[in-house]
């Protein structure tokens, strides 16, 4: 099925042949060179350039920005994908006035600049404070600029700890995670920590001391994680993860309660 001409942004081109699709050895090459987005777009540049008489080197720059903007979006998607974030949160919903968080930190955080000398964050408070949306937000943020994410809570790492251990696969399984830029664990001090879950913490923040950034949200300061698990391992992981920290603590009434009360957090019934 051919299609109407258009130009690089997507503007239909009027007065333009429609487009043709591509020779099937043309075809056959960019396949072979895994260029599947200049395949598609090829037969609307090539109309185009015909009919507005580009420049050779002009058809050959629209059709690699049509490569290169391909591969960006499929990159990112794909580095979404991977960080398996909750609910999708970005900074275009984030509120910035309604954080109890200084608007300077907030703008120094999303800058990411800590990210890139691996320095650690951690968001303290009561729950309903904006600790996940903000870390969401930032991990998303991070996505965009072309960074790697991973999102975990503590029974997450409770699992992936169980499930390497049988075949003492643990520290490979770690070495994994640490390929992202920014590894998150959400929600401490919400439930209960196992012994797996305390030591699965444990070894992300050893293996990632001063080689990758660990981003974490509690209801606790971490001084208070020997309430949690044992404290032999509380005091080793502290110890790590806050030597090159940054602590943002979080305060107020929770946001979801505050929109809950006023009526805020569904649509009203018919």
């Amino acid at each position: 099925m051919t299609r109407p001409a258009t130009t690089a942004t997507g503007v239909p081109v009027v007065g333009v042949p429609t487009a043709a699709p591509l020779p099937e050895d043309v075809q056959a090459l960019l396949r072979r060179l895994r260029m599947p987005h200049i395949r598609a777009h090829g037969p609307d540049v090539v109309a185009t350039a015909k009919a507005q008489r580009w420049d050779p080197v002009e058809v050959l720059r629209v059709l690699l920005g049509h490569e290169v903007a391909g591969r960006d979006r499929s990159a990112l998607a794909t580095r979404r994908a991977a960080a398996a974030f909750p609910t999708g949160k970005t900074f275009e919903a984030w509120n910035q006035a309604a954080s109890s968080i200084p608007a300077p930190t907030q703008q120094a955080l999303r800058t990411l600049e800590w990210v890139h000398r691996r320095e650690n964050l951690v968001l303290c408070g009561p729950s309903g404070t904006g600790k996940t949306f903000l870390l969401e937000a930032l991990g998303q943020h991070a996505v965009e600029q072309g960074l790697r994410v991973a999102w975990f809570s503590l029974e997450d790492l409770g699992a992936l700890l169980r499930r390497h251990r049988a075949d003492d696969t643990v520290t490979k399984a770690i070495a994994r995670v640490l390929r992202a830029d920014v590894v998150v664990v959400d929600d401490i001090g919400l439930l209960p920590v196992s012994t797996d879950a305390a030591e699965g913490l444990y070894r992300l923040v050893d293996a990632a001391y001063e080689r990758r950034s660990i981003a974490l949200s509690s209801n606790l300061h971490p001084a208070a994680f020997d309430e949690l698990m044992p404290k032999t391992l509380a005091t080793a992981t502290v110890d790590r993860l806050l030597h090159h920290a940054h602590i943002c603590q979080t305060s107020g009434d929770s946001v979801r309660l505050s929109q809950a009360l006023a009526g805020q957090g569904v649509k009203p019934l018919p």
